[in-house]
């Protein structure tokens, strides 16, 4: 049955080191919909019925290359598994998603709704507002936010453990910060669960990243920012990047302060090479101001 093939395919990305949480999800759902045709085996034709119903152009390429990637495998072993062509609903061209820079009001909306998540009284709200909170005041990446536990919050900071690149870092915390954080943590630890993880759901669990994520998107409608579903809009990760660009434009406009500034922000958001952070980093009026300021000072004989 194709679930068989699934679980093997599941199984073996697990094995290498793979999250495979989107593509999970992604191909769980096409089985399903498979097999609830009788379908034994992939076929061309129900691949890009399923696929041309996702909302939008991109998700539905999206879709279809997901599962010609679990094809491939698949017909590696059976023959009578088909591949559909890679370019069956049309070529796409990578564009980079144009990231949202969010202002410290919109950042205060959003917490603002999270606290009147229901129900009302419960930890849910309180995590939701501290999780959000903490994303936009350190430009963690949301699996490294959900992965903490107790134990990481130390005198000099957070340990972050769950790496993208498996390395652990230190990141020191503002006094703002540190303190909403003590403040949430005498609350968590008054919660009866043997789950040690720092941010709780309900279930006594952490969030899973896709429930986070859907959240995220649902308060960020609520409060206007975002369109309806399918629509493109602000992401939870965007908070990394308003947090690089924001940590930038407070830095001296100094060639070598920049230069410190970059190396150690780099570091700080965990990246394995500063070119990584050169991609975080967005257009703003303050530093396109900055760097106007900079360049007539360099055509007047100074120094920019």
């Amino acid at each position: 049955m194709l679930s068989d093939d699934l679980a093997r395919y599941i199984d073996l990305h697990y094995a290498v080191g793979f999250k495979f949480r989107t593509q999970r999800a992604l191909l769980r759902i096409f089985v399903a919909f498979a097999e609830e045709r009788g379908d034994r085996f992939i076929t061309t034709e129900r691949v890009l019925a399923w696929a041309v119903q996702a909302p939008s152009p991109e998700q539905c390429r999206n879709r279809l290359l997901t599962v010609r990637r679990f094809a491939v495998a698949t017909h590696a072993e059976d023959s009578r598994h088909e591949v559909p062509p890679a370019n069956a609903l049309g070529r796409g061209l990578f564009r980079r998603k144009l990231p949202h820079i969010y202002s410290a009001e919109e950042i205060q909306r959003l917490m603002n709704s999270a606290a009147s998540l229901a129900p009302a009284g419960s930890m849910r709200p309180r995590t939701y507002v501290m999780l959000f909170g903490l994303l936009a005041a350190t430009g963690m990446r949301i699996s490294e936010a959900l992965a903490l536990r107790l134990g990481d919050l130390t005198d000099d900071g957070l340990i972050v453990r769950k790496t993208k690149f498996k390395k652990s870092r230190l990141l020191p915390l503002h006094p703002t910060t540190r303190k909403e954080l003590d403040e949430y943590l005498a609350i968590r630890r008054r919660l009866a669960t043997p789950n040690d993880a720092l941010f709780i759901a309900n279930t006594g669990g952490p969030p899973s990243y896709d429930t986070a994520a859907a959240v995220f998107r649902g308060l960020a409608r609520q409060i206007g920012i975002r369109g309806g579903r399918g629509q493109p809009g602000p992401r939870i990760h965007d908070l990394r990047h308003s947090f690089a660009v924001r940590s930038l434009e407070a830095c001296p406009c100094d060639r070598n302060a920049v230069s410190r500034h970059i190396l150690a922000l780099s570091t700080y958001l965990g990246h394995a090479h500063v070119t990584d952070t050169y991609w975080y980093l967005q257009a703003t009026p303050i530093l396109m101001a900055q760097i106007g300021a900079a360049g007539e000072a360099l055509h007047c004989g100074g120094v920019a």
